[in-house]
């Protein structure tokens, strides 16, 4: 089975800092990196390293080449990623001495996916591929519509988080994925509960608590216990997560499978600096979650 990820591509800029930045203050950081980021590119780097075939939906300005050429590297297909005439999308990202993170995050180029993309790309989908989404790029009304046409399920990890971008989508959706600050927002710019979302199943995670896979056509919840590592880096954790989730879940995992997997993967993740590059590949995965 195929995962299209309509996704962000990103320069994510990391500036490593004593402590997050106040208001009014300056600050100097203690190091700097750059490297391929963006919710989209990250969580399709995580499905790859799952093992997935993965093709990549999205546009990156005339300097956003180097970012293509490591998503390839990673044997995500870039076929379907324009070439627009805008700047690339990329982020500032401050991280502490704790590993906790601050972003600011320029759109650029993911907000003008040209819906052609979109369609040429999923012209080869077949039903029981897979399109992952992310509220980070233009497109996504009709990237559902075409996708559930041809029978593909979708998954939709909604962050940055919009309620009415995902009131837009949500009937059409297969998989919602939210941490618990997001689904709690959610229920109440929907006025409902989260066991009503009319969508079959949600998967919410909880930090260092684990995640929960909530089968709302079945009436039933499965958790999933976070494992204890020494956090080193929190970027790019739920990207990791929900790529090696919908990985999974592609592969005929069942849900408590994927659920573990995912868990094991984004644990070893925050254990690293960095985004894509930092995700860990499924031999790494494997290997950490045989002793666990």
């Amino acid at each position: 089975m195929t995962i299209f990820n309509l996704g962000s591509i990103n320069a994510d800029h990391f500036y490593r800092l004593p402590h997050l930045t106040l208001a009014g203050e300056t600050l100097a950081a203690t190091g700097y990196d750059r490297g391929l980021g963006g919710k989209g590119a990250n969580q399709s780097v995580a499905a790859a390293r799952a093992g997935a075939v993965v093709r990549h939906i999205g546009a990156t300005g005339a300097d956003g080449a180097w970012m293509r050429a490591e998503l390839a590297a990673d044997g995500v297909d870039c076929a379907h990623v324009a070439e627009v005439d805008l700047a690339s999308g990329h982020a500032i990202i401050m991280v502490d001495a704790a590993g906790e993170n601050s972003i600011v995050l320029f759109p650029g180029a993911n907000r003008a996916v040209p819906p052609t993309a979109v369609e040429t790309a999923l012209a080869g989908a077949a039903a029981g591929d897979w399109m992952l989404m992310q509220n980070e790029t233009s497109a996504q009304i009709e990237a559902v519509a075409l996708a559930k046409a041809r029978g593909v399920k979708v998954a939709y990890s909604a962050a940055p988080f919009e309620a009415e971008a995902v009131r837009k989508v949500l009937a059409d959706l297969d998989l919602l994925l939210l941490n618990a600050v997001e689904a709690a927002q959610l229920c109440e710019a929907l006025g409902t509960t989260l066991e009503a979302l009319p969508v079959p199943a949600v998967c919410v995670t909880h930090g260092a608590k684990g995640a929960v896979w909530h089968d709302l056509a079945g009436k039933t919840a499965q958790e999933q216990p976070a494992f204890k590592v020494t956090p080193v880096d929190t970027t790019a954790a739920g990207d990791t997560f929900a790529g090696y989730l919908v990985a999974g879940l592609a592969e005929g995992m069942t849900p408590p499978e994927a659920l573990r997997l995912a868990a094991g993967a984004s644990a070893l993740k925050v254990t690293r600096a960095g985004t894509a590059a930092a995700i860990p590949t499924r031999a790494e995965v494997d290997v950490f979650l045989q002793d666990r």
